[in-house]
């Protein structure tokens, strides 16, 4: 039986996360897998729960976390030695940029025969100062030599990877799209909108209106806050801002809103902080939008879709392939709130539209981000990377 070590850079509430445990899961029996991360950060959710949930075990690494720390790094890189010894893996696979820096020099170093990276964000661009930026793509073109196969998750991003920025060439990378179990948006739904709403006394004349997500510069929340506003002055619709998630910046969120409300009586903001059962809180909105201004592959939409609710997005990173623009949502071409406004105001007026895109939306991420899909996917590359050497 073949032996995978998989890294992830931390155990956080996040698409690396549920990426890491699906394959864990479904790659068994036939791969033995041991999953390990770092920690997250204190305003980040851990995403303990969801391995428990599906009964994946894993094992933290307590030195390695996001920032770079070089006295931490360097033990986390020897903890990762020293796993790979005692557990002889044929592949090590690492998630996203952390993982993937220390777990392939570990790999390299110790000689292990495969060696697989999956990127997640889109972190060659447009995520750090252009002088960090040119860093990371010098590291990721010396990492990915390291590497026997580097995954993208969209096309998008693979472009990037091999002909944007010339991180490998085409022959080594391969899209392998995330998956995840998506039946649980469709069961029950309409117990959990009504357990939803009362919880947080979102009124049913009210639309609700959700963002999920840590709140972090990335994930641009200003521009949902504007966007609300400028809605506020084209509808006379009820309007329930609802905000999924939490962060440093929580208490001059509510500010802003509490000023928006004050100047708009039937805007109303409702911080839910994190839930773990976002199956409940997507039955409970009506439409889901997303504002960051880079992404991998956002999961809130993904899971958005699944549970049939439109979607309002910016074009950041792979959000385009991974809703149906014009068809299960809109992609804002710009980070213009009045222009991201309209298009929430189109969903706000017409029912029939916020039905037809969802039902679109649904059946799209069905067939294309379940996680029995994703196996397959990634046993089919393991298989044929292992096959010079079985």
């Amino acid at each position: 039986m073949p032996r995978v070590l998989r890294i992830i850079n931390r155990f956080n509430v996040g698409g690396p996360t549920y990426n890491a445990a699906y394959l864990t899961r479904d790659l068994a029996p036939e791969f033995e897998t041991l999953l390990v991360g770092g920690v997250p950060l204190p305003d980040e959710a851990h995403s303990g729960y969801i391995l428990d949930q599906i009964g994946v075990k894993h094992l933290k690494i307590n030195e390695m976390s996001r920032s770079i720390t070089l006295i931490d790094d360097w033990k986390a890189f020897k903890r990762i030695r020293k796993l790979i010894k005692e557990f002889k893996p044929d592949i090590v696979h690492t998630h996203a940029a952390k993982a993937g820096a220390l777990g392939r020099l570990a790999a390299h170093t110790s000689g292990v025969r495969v060696v697989v990276h999956t990127f997640h964000g889109h972190v060659l661009h447009g995520y750090f100062s252009p002088f960090k930026s040119l860093m990371v793509r010098a590291i990721e073109r010396f990492l990915a030599r390291l590497s026997t196969a580097i995954v993208a998750i969209s096309q998008s991003q693979k472009d990037d990877i091999t002909t944007r920025f010339g991180i490998c060439p085409e022959k080594k990378a391969t899209v392998i799209r995330l998956g995840f179990d998506l039946e649980r948006f469709s069961e029950n739904t309409e117990e959990k909108r009504k357990a939803f709403r009362k919880k947080y006394s979102i009124e049913e004349d009210e639309v609700a209106i959700g963002i999920i997500g840590r709140f972090a510069p990335v994930k641009n929340h200003e521009l949902f806050f504007a966007s609300i506003e400028e809605l506020a002055q084209l509808s006379n619709e009820k309007i329930n801002a609802v905000l999924v998630g939490d962060g440093s910046n929580r208490d001059a969120l509510i500010q802003l809103g509490e000023n928006i409300t004050k100047k708009h009586p039937h805007v109303k903001f409702t911080f839910t902080s994190w839930i773990k059962e976002v199956d409940i809180a997507l039955a409970g909105l009506d439409i889901v939008t997303l504002t960051s201004l880079n992404e991998g592959t956002p999961v809130s939409l993904i899971e958005a879709q699944a549970a049939g609710k439109p979607v309002v997005t910016t074009p950041a990173g792979g959000v385009g392939d991974c809703m149906l623009d014009g068809q299960s949502g809109w992609i804002c071409k710009s980070f213009d709130a009045k222009e991201f406004a309209a298009l929430l105001y189109k969903l706000v007026q017409d029912k029939k539209i916020c039905d037809q895109f969802g039902h679109s939306g649904k059946e799209f991420v069905m067939r294309h981000y379940h996680s029995s899909r994703l196996a397959g996917d990634m046993r089919a590359l393991y298989l044929r990377l292992l096959e010079p050497n079985l």
